[in-house]
């Protein structure tokens, strides 16, 4: 039954970093897009879309220095979940106003280039 368990896991965390390879070519494809029609607009959106993967990669790590308290168990749905909604949270976060501004510096560095 491990072993089945174990595999699913496996999957899982197989299906994740998949997903970040594919989200990384993405960003890349978007932005050379947005050069390409030199369209600021769409620049603007690659730039928020980065400083929300950066958000999440540094919600996950805090996350991971917070102790768990054993209230519920650490089970992989838990995981799932938690990294879901750390998502989740990075989009909203850069997308309400200015986010945490890294979006907006970002693009003024960048729309100097197209």
């Amino acid at each position: 039954m491990n072993s089945i368990r174990n595999l699913s896991v496996n999957n899982v965390i197989t299906q994740a970093n998949i997903q970040k390879n594919n989200n990384v070519e993405n960003l890349k494809s978007k932005i050379n897009n947005a050069e390409k029609t030199k369209d600021n607009q769409k620049l603007m959106e690659v730039c928020k879309e980065f400083e929300s993967i950066f958000i999440h990669m540094m919600l996950k790590q805090m996350r991971s220095t917070v102790p768990d308290s054993g209230i519920t168990n650490k089970s992989t749905a838990r995981e799932i979940f938690e990294d879901m909604y750390d998502q989740e949270v990075a989009k909203q976060v850069s997308n309400q106003g200015e986010g945490i501004g890294i979006a907006k510096v970002l693009y003024e560095q960048m729309k100097n280039s197209i």
